[in-house]
């Protein structure tokens, strides 16, 4: 234990000194250590001084009271090795920790393979007696460390916390730490994320050496290291397990407080789980990010240490919903929509210039309505998570990847599982984290099934994905919770998800808009620029809006946008480098946001949808109307075709408040499910006010547990409810029959389902029929096929008849799905359109299932502004049939390929339907 020896304590309190002032034998004042300004400047730069170089005490889940920050001016050298160091020499520069050397805020602005840190300080009287702990946020690559000339330790890893006792090293009065740190970055085959020598496209800036705080505090002998804690939703409890060093077997005693009250307590040992009970639990979401305080303390002989630190109480799991695999938080499927957040910085570059700082990236991504995050092949310091879990943000959290372009040697992948079980074990108390993504497409990637299964064997907890994009690069391993898809722009048509793992479109996006004066030197880029902020925004909502059918007829559970904020030469982020200027319109992206959130509930504005029944025993029944009343009935394939649209609806914008829904009949356009006398049933809107509110219901998550609820907007608290085969507005506890609080919360929940009939246009069965081009300038030109491929050509009365003949097709009931259509040829019999790698042609039935859904094609309303029938297809969502450059390809808006360009898409995507050229 370090103890003072010769001095008293009025003498020592004298030596006491500012954390962040450098104290050295001969000290360089501060004001000769000004460097350039970084490129950029954000609004926190100027804040930043040696004086206060990022305050805050840097360990949210384990706080001690008592401790000294050494964050500030500490001399730097750069040097050819880290083995013998400088002891009791003074260094000629200086740098600001704890900013990597590369930052502008660090004072070094440049790269070095070695370098040396120096600087003294004194220890508080107050803390004689007990141990010393130096402690690191982080330091990249390999860090060592000496005490007055004494090893302390070295510390191999760029992202994971570590301390040295430093405590039989001290003396009274001044005390010298120096630092060597060897960052050889990608020169070396350690994980470092987007860190280049070199940086350019989409590679960036290094950061090297010290780049999180350095701090001192005192502990017992027997002190806790960490806490790791698992909330146990189901049970009511918390599982702790106190990390702790210097005793074995110390008891423990833990408290869980809100509001200063403990509401639970449980003692146990050191190193064993500990179950402390969480009554009537306020369970964590992103709508509600409440946090349970924590309390720990070591009993006992060797005790004495106490921590606090704190927790939300939720749950993550998977579940089939609706018979599609879904992620859960807290039992309920909530979609995830989150943000490609790369955690870098112009003037800190991996470190946020201000606690501020780090706070604003999320607080503004939450404020254009994300819910999610995905820390992109970088960890970030404890206080990022802290204010995830405070803010309510979901946080996928990937590993960052060795470097591209060279096989990982066997050293480098058994320190690459070193440090990914080190960043587990840090973060694995963090309520935010709800999935782990230990490769990102294929980086340094090696034996992705292995690591994924030896990740889940780590945390069970959470649901891991194996290899984030490997559609596009690396290899799947075949297992893991999550199928993940990287499509640009996109969305694309990601994969559906299987029986075990949730899909997930993991990146798309990446709209650019130059803002110059705001721009990191070099040449700005995207995967699609746009002119102007109006241009951006739309795009942004245009691609936004196709994860809806994505979500209900795909099985989408999730969608990474990139990005929030430009990086470096990148300029496709929804806010500037230096977070100056924000490029969206944001009630805009607000607004589109929580619709495709809200969409998961199934019901999405003008798509079909059919509401099953969730009761136990019924659920074969759906929502219908008969007669002009809504009932529920047993709806399968073999129903008749009125049956089937009687149980389709149409979602529409509340008629008395868009906020909320309004169901219009399929097969009685105009007419909406509406209550009167507590009786729902279907009326033709009739343009009064309280028609407008008796059919306007607002979505509720499904008492049930998952599913939908539907309100009542002029009679709150009263939900659409199926008793005894009717269907009524009722209030669980009422005075009516129908109010009975038996099965009251499965009778009024409703699970979207895909609609019975799903073409919400009608097509003449058996008639033959021509397909016109309505796109302006081309009105004059045909769908039709030539040498097997379709095409548009144009058609007279003069053509040959040849040519109207293959510009004529037989609409037939849709060969994979009775409720849409598919179009056989005029002149060829037997032979059907079809797509084959997104391109439309014609060809021979060859019997199999995938033809048949090829060739199916469900016809649709016309597309905003235009007049006419759209075509899309059965089985690749969101993908309608469309002319480009004469050719005919299924396309959907912003995909990955020519055809799929936004311009003049709802025109191109929409056919007037035509008498035959050929009856």
């Amino acid at each position: 234990m370090f103890r003072f020896s010769g001095w008293s304590r009025r003498v020592a309190a004298a030596l006491v000194l500012c954390a962040a002032t450098l104290a050295a034998p001969s000290q360089i004042q501060p004001s000769a250590a000004q460097a350039a300004a970084p490129p950029l400047t954000t609004p926190w730069t100027a804040q930043v001084s040696p004086a206060n170089a990022l305050p805050e005490y840097p360990r949210p889940q384990l706080v001690r009271t008592e401790w000294q920050n050494l964050n500030g001016l500490w001399q730097f050298a750069a040097t050819g090795a880290i083995d013998d160091p400088p002891v009791g020499q003074n260094l000629a520069e200086q740098v600001l920790v704890p900013y990597p050397i590369e930052s502008g805020l660090s004072r070094i602005q440049r790269h070095e393979d070695r370098m040396w840190y120096r600087r003294t300080f004194t220890v508080p009287s107050s803390w004689s007696g007990r141990r010393v702990k130096l402690n690191f946020g982080a330091s990249s690559w390999e860090t060592r460390v000496w005490v007055n000339g004494t090893r302390a330790g070295t510390h191999t890893g760029g992202y994971d916390p570590f301390s040295f006792d430093v405590t039989s090293a001290l003396r009274a009065g001044a005390n010298e730490i120096i630092v060597g740190v060897w960052a050889p970055v990608d020169a070396a085959g350690h994980p470092i994320g987007k860190q280049r020598r070199a940086p350019g496209g989409i590679f960036y800036t290094a950061h090297s050496g010290i780049w999180q705080t350095v701090w001192l505090e005192p502990t017992a002998a027997a002190h806790i290291t960490r806490l790791d804690t698992v909330p146990d939703v189901a049970a009511g409890q918390l599982d702790l397990v106190v990390q702790a060093a210097g005793v074995s077997g110390q008891g423990v005693r833990a408290e869980v407080l809100t509001g200063g009250q403990v509401v639970g307590s449980a003692t146990g040992s050191a190193g064993a789980h500990l179950r402390v009970p969480v009554p009537n639990a306020r369970l964590w979401s992103p709508d509600d990010p409440f946090l349970y305080d924590l309390r720990v303390t070591l009993t006992g002989s060797g005790g004495g240490d106490a921590v606090t630190g704190y927790f939300g109480m939720r749950s993550v799991g998977k579940a089939m919903v609706g018979g599609v695999l879904r992620p859960t938080l807290n039992g309920r499927f909530l979609f995830q929509m989150g943000t490609l957040d790369q955690g870098y910085w112009p003037d800190g570059i991996s470190t946020a210039p201000t606690d501020a700082a780090l706070r604003f990236d999320l607080e503004q991504q939450k404020a254009l309505g994300f819910n999610t995050v995905r820390k992109h092949v970088k960890v970030e310091p404890a206080r990022w998570y802290y204010w995830a879990d405070r803010l309510g943000l979901l946080v996928w959290q990937d590993m960052p990847s060795m470097r591209t372009g060279a096989s990982p040697s066997a050293g480098d992948r058994a320190n690459f599982e070193s440090e990914l079980r080190r960043m587990v074990d840090h973060l694995r108390g963090v309520t935010s984290i709800v999935q782990w993504v230990p490769f990102n497409e294929g980086w340094g990637e090696y034996d992705p099934a292995r690591i994924a299964d030896l990740v889940k064997s780590w945390d069970p907890t959470r649901l891991v994905n194996n290899n984030s994009g490997s559609n596009c690069c690396g290899f799947d391993g075949g297992n893991g919770d999550v199928v993940d898809d990287h499509i640009y722009v996109g969305p694309g048509s990601p994969q559906r998800p299987s029986a075990t793992r949730v899909a997930v479109l993991g990146e798309f996006g990446g709209l650019g808009l130059r803002t110059p004066g705001h721009e990191w030197p070099g040449t700005g880029f995207a995967y699609e620029m746009t002119p102007n902020a109006a241009t951006l925004t739309s795009r942004y909502v245009a691609i936004n809006e196709q994860l809806k059918p994505l979500i209900v007829n795909n099985g989408l559970s999730a969608s990474i946008y990139t990005q929030p904020t430009d990086v470096e030469n990148e300029v496709n982020g929804l806010w500037t480098y230096d977070r100056q200027v924000r490029k969206i319109d944001a009630a805009r992206v607000l607004a589109v946001n929580r619709s495709v959130i809200a969409s998961a509930t199934g019901l999405v504005t003008g798509s079909l949808v059919s509401l099953r029944v969730t009761t136990a025993g019924f659920t074969d029944r759906f929502l219908r109307h008969a007669d002009s009343l809504a009932r529920t009935d047993v709806v399968t394939a073999s129903s008749p075709d009125a049956l089937k649209q009687d149980a389709t609806f149409v979602v529409r914008p509340g008629l008395s408040n868009s906020a909320c829904h309004s169901l219009e009949s399929r097969d009685f356009p105009g007419h909406f499910l509406r209550h009167a006398g507590f009786r729902v049933r279907k009326d033709a809107r009739d343009g009064s006010a309280l028609f407008d509110q008796d059919a306007t219901f607002c979505a509720r998550a499904g008492q049930g547990g998952t599913g939908v609820s539907l309100e009542s907007v002029n009679l709150p608290g009263h939900f659409l409810r199926h008793h005894a085969e009717a269907v009524y507005v009722a209030r669980g506890g009422g005075p009516n029959v129908w109010d009975t609080p038996a099965s009251f919360a499965a009778d009024v929940t409703w699970l979207p389902a895909t609609p019975w009939w799903r073409s919400g246009a009608d097509l003449t069965v058996g008639a033959a029929q021509s397909l016109r081009v309505t796109t302006a300038g081309f009105t004059d030109r045909f769908l039709r096929h030539s040498d097997s491929l379709a095409r548009t050509d144009v058609v007279t009365a003069s053509s040959p008849d040849t040519l109207r003949q293959d510009a004529t097709f037989v609409v037939r009931r849709g060969l994979a799905e009775g409720s849409c259509y598919s179009f056989e040829s005029r002149n060829f019999p037997g032979h059907y359109l079809r797509h084959a790698d997104f391109r439309v042609r014609k060809d021979a039935r060859d019997g199999s299932a995938l033809f048949d859904q090829d060739a199916t094609f469900c016809a649709q309303p016309p597309r905003a502004g235009t007049t006419g029938v759209s075509l899309a297809s059965y089985n690749i969502a969101g993908h309608h049939i469309r002319h480009y450059a004469e050719a005919v390809h299924i396309a959907v808006p912003g995909g990955p390929h020519a055809f799929d360009s936004p311009a003049s898409y709802d025109a191109d995507v929409t056919w007037a339907v035509a008498a035959p050229w050929a009856p």
